[in-house]
């Protein structure tokens, strides 16, 4: 005897639910289609994004390519994956190479040396840029307690 799959029997939605008219239904699709296309052609990753909206702490580094040097700035999170990160930042940066910290949780920061290979400028006056993780390092961002 094979199991079988029953629907829910519960009825949890009210009695009265309030629709959105069709214009904001519009409205919203509208928004969504763009934000985020059916057609994703010319797709070129390989790995899997994920969504990262949190802050991010970049610390340019020296001619080593390892000691940080010069002013830890912070920027927005937008994509994280295995081989890199992609942020917004408000101004341009000057740097190729960079630490970028990561909270880890715990007050405890995770650092990767960054190679910033890409930059846009977007129309809201503020910039989109990402790079590949080129090796794990000690962040400069000293923990919390």
């Amino acid at each position: 005897m094979k199991p079988s799959i029953r629907e829910p029997q519960l009825d949890l939605m009210p009695e009265e639910v309030d629709f959105p008219d069709e214009d904001i239904r519009t409205q919203v699709w509208g928004i969504l289609t763009t934000l985020y296309p059916h057609n994703r052609a010319g797709e070129r990753r390989h790995e899997s994004r994920y969504p990262f909206p949190y802050l991010v702490h970049l610390t340019p580094v020296g001619e080593d390519g390892l000691t940080p040097c010069g002013e830890t700035l912070v920027v927005v999170g937008k994509h994280l994956s295995e081989r890199g990160l992609g942020f917004y930042h408000p101004q341009p940066l000057p740097y190729r190479r960079m630490i970028a910290s990561l909270e880890a949780g715990n007050g405890q920061w995770i650092g990767f040396l960054i190679d910033l290979s890409w930059c846009r400028f977007t129309r809201k006056g503020w910039y989109e840029s990402g790079g590949r993780f080129l090796q794990s390092v000690l962040s400069p961002i000293k923990p919390s307690a």
